[in-house]
């Protein structure tokens, strides 16, 4: 089975699937294709989903939304950012960072007072880097050996627990066993009063524990939303489903377990 992750070679999902399947993986530009390509078949998909430091990632977010894909594990990755330069830190006049990256690094990038240009990617940035003289990246330290950049400052995020949540994406469920959480995406049909007390009574009157809830737009007009849950697998889970499936619209984005990532 293909493994796609998010390309060019050196971003941190690239590093995690590199960790974790070694080098038989294929490196795709954008999360939307790595979305794409897995609900075709074929392939498994590996994407980060949320940060410790910059919240949930909007792309993957999004792709679950649209495309027919299931989680079927998850990996956590320490991140750890550097400023990469060719030069004089004091003499840079642009910084070139992914969106996630440039809050995860935020506090520093404000100090420092230079321009920053977004990219789709850490190594989209270290590419950029080269392209002028007095130009810097913040970049992962598999991007800077792979694209030989001297790193002149060192772990730049704003918080020495800065961790990334990553899934693996497929075209099909896996089923129960060996599984602790579960993933699904709540799209209310009305707005009333009580409703998202509603929602939530139902896993608080079974003591099944929400590890993560995040509402996102639901493309149809402002204060129209989506809810993607996250909570602890049970024994009287599907319970829950049935009663929340009477209630509002559902979708099932599977159940998983977590995968230990190897130093």
């Amino acid at each position: 089975m293909t493994l796609v992750t998010l390309g060019p070679a050196g971003t941190f999902s690239h590093e995690l699937a590199a960790r974790l399947y070694g080098d038989d993986v294929l490196l795709l530009p954008t999360i939307r294709k790595i979305m794409k390509r897995v609900a075709e078949g074929g392939a498994d998909g590996l994407v980060p989903i949320e940060n410790s430091e910059a919240g949930g990632v909007g792309e993957t977010l999004q792709g679950l939304q649209q495309f027919d894909v299931y989680i079927t594990a998850e990996a956590y990755l320490p991140v750890r950012h550097h400023l990469a330069a060719r030069g004089d830190p004091a003499r840079l006049r642009v910084i070139y960072t992914h969106p996630q990256t440039h809050e995860q690094c935020s506090d520093f990038l404000e100090r420092l007072g230079v321009e920053v240009v977004h990219t789709s990617s850490n190594a989209a940035s270290a590419l950029s880097m080269q392209k002028h003289e007095h130009a810097g990246a913040i970049v992962s330290q598999m991007a800077a050996d792979l694209y030989g950049l001297p790193i002149v400052c060192r772990d730049v995020q704003n918080s020495a627990q800065n961790v990334t949540r990553f899934i693996r994406i497929s075209s099909t469920p896996r089923n129960d066993a060996g599984c602790s959480k579960c993933s699904i995406l709540i799209d209310p049909a009305v707005d009333r009063v009580g409703l998202l007390y509603d929602l939530l009574s139902v896993f608080a009157r079974r003591r099944i524990n929400l590890t993560r809830i995040e509402s996102r737009p639901s493309r149809r007009g402002i204060g129209s939303y989506v809810f993607f849950l996250d909570f602890e697998l049970v024994e009287d889970w599907k319970d829950a489903h049935e009663e929340l499936s009477r209630m509002t619209s559902m979708k099932e984005l599977g159940c998983y377990g977590r995968l230990e990532v190897p130093e």
